[in-house]
């Protein structure tokens, strides 16, 4: 539907309502207080596949964990206040989050310098994140091996035993700068040598999610968003 078309509709549903409305004034109503929103009378409902179901399915690991309290470096703030309401969450990033919720502590922390000691981290998290790092993009310093740095720093802190939540772009390995990295499926696992791979999910190119992929499926993406559960051995 062109844009013009949509602003007709617009027009038009604008005089029905102010009609309807103006014989039981609720609000104040005119045209100058309009606000069109002309991309929204869709079929169904559209969303970020990548944005919604990483976090959705690192929700439900936690909900079955149950840990203490839980470590995030940087993830989506949505992921991090919401499992906050079950699960005591430490969020960092490189620019803290100025927010104010029970359960939710926030501070900075620099993911290529971790201040945490070794192995000292029980439930951790990291999420659409060592994509981006050393590019630039957030202030960070610029990096080539700055996503290597970042692993090696997240495999160091976690715990014996414990869980990790990592989440980054699959597909055929390229740099979009300064957007993000895109990794192979080996370049990641690979990375997390020491570690068991206890579940690997998959958003795939189409926006559809797979709970329990595989290797084949992850190399014929181009932006798929992969999601790895390792347990440090």
């Amino acid at each position: 539907m062109s844009v013009y078309i949509k602003w007709l509709k617009f027009t038009r549903d604008y005089k029905k309502f102010a009609f309807l409305h103006s014989k039981h004034p609720r609000f104040s109503m005119s045209w100058a207080s309009r606000y069109p929103i002309l991309n929204e009378s869709t079929r169904e409902t559209s969303f970020d596949a990548h944005y919604i179901y990483h976090p959705a399915w690192a929700a439900r690991i936690l909900a079955k964990t149950r840990p203490e309290f839980h470590v995030d470096i940087s993830s989506t703030l949505n992921f991090c206040t919401l499992v906050s309401a079950f699960i005591p969450v430490r969020f960092y990033d490189f620019r803290p989050a100025k927010i104010n919720l029970e359960n939710l502590q926030s501070d900075r922390a620099d993911l290529t310098h971790l201040h945490f000691p070794e192995g000292s981290i029980e439930s951790l998290s990291c999420m659409h994140v060592v994509e981006h790092i050393g590019l630039g993009r957030y202030g960070d310093t610029i990096d080539p091996d700055g996503g290597l740095k970042a692993m090696e720093e997240l495999k160091r802190v976690v715990k014996k035993n414990g869980t990790l939540l990592f989440v980054v772009p699959v597909g055929l390995p390229v740099i979009r700068f300064n957007a993000h990295r895109i990794y192979s499926y080996d370049q990641i696992v690979t990375s997390f040598s020491g570690f068991k791979l206890k579940q690997f999910a998959l958003v795939d190119d189409l926006g559809s999610f797979i709970a329990d992929a595989d290797k084949s499926m992850a190399d014929k993406q181009k932006y798929g968003c992969g999601c790895w559960w390792f347990i440090r051995k």
